[in-house]
């Protein structure tokens, strides 16, 4: 059998499965199929034979549970219940053992953003070769802009499509803290919950996605080249198989997480002065939509200057994207960065940037303040 006729014959196969069951060995069916009904909240679909069973399947809680007599020792698997503990006794225990042996591991179905303690340091990351580029979800790739992740708390990513055309993204969120996409080249097409219908972010355009916002990435062009930034570094990624998207629902000041959604359009937007002479920023509408939680800018110069600004927030990182950029400081060395390259700033950093005449880079910052002229 070839490729081909194996992909045809995996195909016809999804297409005729009508259920699945997860097959649990007991040596006493009934014991194990009590403590199913009785304390889980399980109950029977199926049952045979009558007059001695030995199959019983059970459902619940969106699972399907074929339980079998067997006397083989054969290892029940494991199961996780996600409960809401609050509706809970104190004292439930975390873990049960049913009579078949099957361990059951009770966890909360929402836990609490863990956000790990920053650790401060510097990290700059050079122009990637081929090889630092790995295969991300729903067929991007993905490089590292800061391996070390200071300490868990924030993760950059350089995301690239380079065939572009459909994307076979779907209805997804994450549960984030902070969480930005900044279009670096070429275009791509999107939509967000209650945001309306679809619409494209082009090379400069930047959105905030707030916590738990519904997307889905539709179409992109080929070279598609877009910055995520993500605070905690390691957080999930959830399928909304319920809404669809795009849709026409247009809600532009709902919350999300005590943030709303931010879209920034570069052609539609002004530049100013900048805090150092020579510098001017285009300042997007993040440090409003979150709060003063953070804050997005694009900076550029039209000629040779520099200045020197401290730091004493919680995440200050450039990424350029033209031009040639320079940082020197007690706490960070001296660098020169070109294009696609980018640093993360430690706190307490008192440092002098120097820009070659038209530099353009991306600075995100926690506070949003620390952007501001």
């Amino acid at each position: 059998m070839n490729d081909t006729d194996l992909g045809r014959g995996m195909n016809s196969l999804s297409a005729a499965i009508r259920s699945a069951q997860v097959v649990v060995p007991c040596a006493d069916l009934q014991a194990t199929m009590d403590s199913f009904l009785e304390r889980l909240g399980f109950r029977v679909e199926v049952i045979f034979p009558a007059d001695a069973p030995a199959t019983a399947v059970l459902s619940g809680h969106g699972l399907t549970l074929r339980l079998e007599t067997s006397n083989d020792n054969t290892p029940p698997p494991a199961l996780l219940l996600l409960v809401d503990f609050s509706a809970l006794p104190v004292n439930t225990p975390r873990e049960l053992r049913l009579p078949n042996g099957m361990k059951i591991t009770l966890v909360e179905a929402r836990p609490r953003i863990e956000v790990p303690e920053a650790q401060q340091e510097f990290v700059i990351s050079r122009a990637g070769a081929p090889h630092d580029w790995g295969a991300g979800r729903a067929g991007m790739q993905y490089r590292d802009l800061i391996p070390t992740r200071l300490g868990g708390r924030f993760v950059a990513s350089h995301i690239s499509i380079p065939e572009g055309g459909l994307v076979p993204d779907y209805v997804h969120y994450h549960r984030i803290r902070f969480q930005m996409i900044f279009c670096k080249a070429g275009w791509v097409r999107v939509a967000y919950q209650d945001q309306g219908p679809a619409f494209v972010m082009s090379a400069g355009d930047c959105v905030l996605q707030p916590p738990e916002i519904r997307h889905r990435v539709l179409e992109a062009s080929p070279g598609l080249e877009v910055i995520e930034i993500g605070c905690p570094a390691l957080h999930e990624t959830y399928a909304d198989h319920d809404l669809s998207l795009p849709n026409d629902r247009f809600k532009p000041d709902r919350l999300f997480g005590d943030q709303r959604f931010a879209r920034h359009v570069a052609k539609d937007a002004t530049w100013s002065p900048w805090k150092i002479a020579g510098f001017e920023a285009q300042h997007t509408e993040i440090a409003a939509a979150t709060n003063g939680l953070a804050g997005v800018s694009m900076l550029r110069s039209a000629r040779e200057c520099s200045g020197t600004i401290r730091h004493d927030g919680e995440f200050l990182f450039f990424f350029i994207l033209h031009g040639e950029f320079g940082i020197c400081g007690a706490n960070v060395g001296s660098h020169q960065l070109r294009e696609n390259e980018s640093c993360a700033i430690p706190a307490g950093s008192e440092f002098e940037l120097t820009a070659k005449p038209q530099l353009e880079m991306l600075a995100v910052a926690l506070p949003g303040n620390i952007l501001a002229a």
